[in-house]
């Protein structure tokens, strides 16, 4: 398979970790405590990590001796990961780390020979049907619980209301599931496939919403978010355009002065072999 790669720089993964880890389902996490094994090192298979966030999220919340594998296609950001200290564990044992370079697409059974966990985190939008359902049979064969979190669900509500947020959330949708290179990624159906492909291996399939909620105190990550948003639906219906110039300038004062209220929608997953 050929792509256009979608690059996500260091910056913005940097700006938006507060708002993953306040919004990733604890609940979930909680789960993984009676998961994974007793009396040697837990690792855990990171797949797409991008700066580590995962990692430093979810490191201090479990227990035991832990080594990660990082997998990102991004040699810069498999630098920036592993650039970060991390957490110890719950129990205060050091947590090991080791990068691997790779497509996730290549991903192969034996990459995660024994696992004991597969996380993923805001990866599942930029793949295909058919790249999903490969990744989740490797995934079911490595016969450990999966872990993925903070995947779009293409729902976005601003406060107050304005008469182009629907406009724009509908064409920010299409354009999350455009065809690039010849891939159509899923966008905010990766998640319903992932959760689909799961259950039909057999796996409980547990969900949480996991929700950006972001007010004035994130009001950096709104603007940034609102640039990208709005960008993406006017590449997608540049009839937007005009009318979007205006619209982003007063979101962006509102956001400014603490006057705007943003929820992105998104969903975690988990995923326990019966």
């Amino acid at each position: 398979m050929t792509a256009e790669p979608v690059r996500v720089s260091p910056p913005w993964l940097r700006l938006r970790e507060p708002a993953d880890a306040a919004a990733r389902s604890a609940t979930l996490a909680s789960r993984l405590k009676d998961l994974l094994p007793q009396g040697r090192p837990a690792v855990i298979h990171d797949l797409g990590c991008g700066s580590g966030a995962m990692t430093r999220w979810l490191a201090p919340q479990l227990p035991g001796p832990q080594h990660w594998v990082l997998y990102d296609r991004d040699e810069e950001l498999l630098s920036v990961a592993l650039g970060h200290p991390v957490p110890a564990s719950s129990d205060g044992i050091a947590v090991s780390r080791e990068p691997r370079l790779l497509d996730l697409r290549g991903l192969q059974p034996h990459d995660l020979d024994g696992a004991s966990l597969v996380t993923a985190s805001a990866l599942v939008d930029l793949l295909t049907a058919t790249e999903l359902r490969q990744l989740v049979g490797v995934c079911v064969a490595a016969d450990c619980p999966a872990l993925v979190t903070l995947s779009v669900v293409g729902r976005v509500r601003l406060l107050p209301w304005h008469r182009l947020d629907g406009p724009l959330s509908e064409a920010f949708n299409r354009h999350q599931q455009r065809t690039v290179g010849g891939r159509t990624l899923t966008g905010p159906q990766g998640v319903d496939v992932v959760a689909t492909e799961f259950a039909r291996a057999g796996l409980q399939v547990l969900d949480e919403a996991s929700d950006w909620c972001l007010d004035s105190a994130q009001a950096p990550l709104i603007a940034e978010w609102l640039t990208g948003w709005t960008q993406a639906a006017c590449e997608q219906a540049p009839d937007l355009a005009d009318p979007t110039a205006a619209y982003l300038r007063r979101r962006l004062d509102q956001a400014y002065a603490g006057q705007l209220q943003v929820t992105v929608g998104h969903r975690d997953l988990l995923a326990v072999p019966r």
